[in-house]
């Protein structure tokens, strides 16, 4: 059986358009006049410089410079003309986010609330993402960067946040609207072209796109400077923030970090589980942390770190499973 037919929305999502529901990822609200200033202080990157409209991938770390949470951060208006930084996190981590950054929160002007349960979330991923966007809402929008936003409306009322966040290697955006209004926008994109995916297809377009997540590929034992992606999410010039002295080290004294996160290709057998270890002639030299079947690659597929100096495209490693030794090839930064 072609793969694609178990996994609905895969090919739209290359080709034209697909629509998952996202509602479970962790959303926050951090307002008050105080808080882009106490989130800078305590995070990778510079969000008092942020505009309305603008926002930035973020790592809130320990004085290691390991990772405890991955974010993005938007700046949004409230009601009655209120500013506010949106933090999302993976699922799950909305609480302890909450109860990291409350521990820090001394006389600052600043409010905590977790809105997960308020507001629904859609991502929508495709070529055509941004025509069925139109479509839906009878406009033209402008082109965002990635992590731009903007507020529009989806038929009678539904106020939606619009964000850039090409999450799965493709045109991508989050539609972000209070849960009541869900439903609604959801059939309107439907109606718009969208094809609906689910979980599965979501995971596998996840790994093919090279996309890390908190929880399978991050914890609090990783090195922030090894994630993919990282350094778009660093600000050297903000002043200091917690976990600041490894990073600058590891940019001024080695110039690179000993693993890196790169895709492979598994030759033989399925997928492999998280936590299998890379071997290259006999030596210990990396970590799948997600596994997938890619149809994109008619193989599985596996992404994870690896050791300095193994990172050349096409090298051949052997994972060690409960089944024995299996053959892997590296492909690299992923996607490709």
């Amino acid at each position: 059986m072609n793969p694609t037919l178990t996994l609905p929305g895969y090919r739209e999502s290359y080709e034209s358009a697909a629509i998952f529901d996202r509602s479970i990822v962790a959303k926050l609200e951090i307002s008050g006049p105080d808080a882009p200033k106490f989130l800078t202080n305590l995070c990778t990157n510079e969000l008092q410089q942020l505009p309305v409209g603008g926002g930035c991938e973020v790592y809130f770390l320990d004085h290691r410079a390991k990772t405890l949470f991955q974010t993005w951060a938007y700046h949004v208006m409230l009601s009655g003309n209120r500013h506010a930084i949106w933090l999302e996190t993976v699922p799950g981590y909305g609480a302890k986010l909450i109860k990291h950054l409350d521990k820090y929160l001394i006389s600052e002007a600043v409010e905590l609330r977790d809105v997960t349960e308020t507001f629904g979330q859609m991502h929508l991923a495709g070529p055509h993402a941004k025509a069925v966007i139109e479509a839906a809402i009878g406009e033209p929008i402008p082109d965002l960067a990635e992590f731009m936003h903007m507020d529009r409306t989806f038929g009678a009322g539904s106020v939606c946040n619009i964000r850039r966040h090409d999450l799965l290697g493709v045109s991508g955006y989050d539609i972000v609207c209070l849960k009541e209004k869900f439903r609604g926008v959801w059939q309107m994109l439907v109606a718009a072209g969208a094809t609906i995916g689910d979980d599965a297809t979501y995971e596998t377009r996840r790994v093919e796109a090279g996309t890390p997540v908190y929880g399978t590929d991050i914890d609090e034992s990783r090195f922030v400077m090894e994630i993919a992606n990282v350094q778009r999410a660093i600000c050297y010039t903000k002043g200091c923030f917690i976990g600041q002295e490894p990073i600058i080290m590891s940019r001024d004294r080695a110039g690179f970090v000993s693993r890196a996160f790169l895709g492979m290709k598994i030759l033989e057998g399925g997928t492999l589980p998280s936590g299998t270890k890379i071997f290259r002639d006999g030596q210990e030299i990396g970590l799948v942390t997600s596994s997938v079947f890619s149809p994109k690659h008619d193989a599985p597929i596996a992404i994870g770190y690896i050791r300095r100096p193994h990172h050349d495209a096409g090298m051949k490693f052997e994972a060690d499973t409960p089944d024995g030794k299996r053959a892997v090839e590296l492909i690299g930064a992923m996607p490709q």
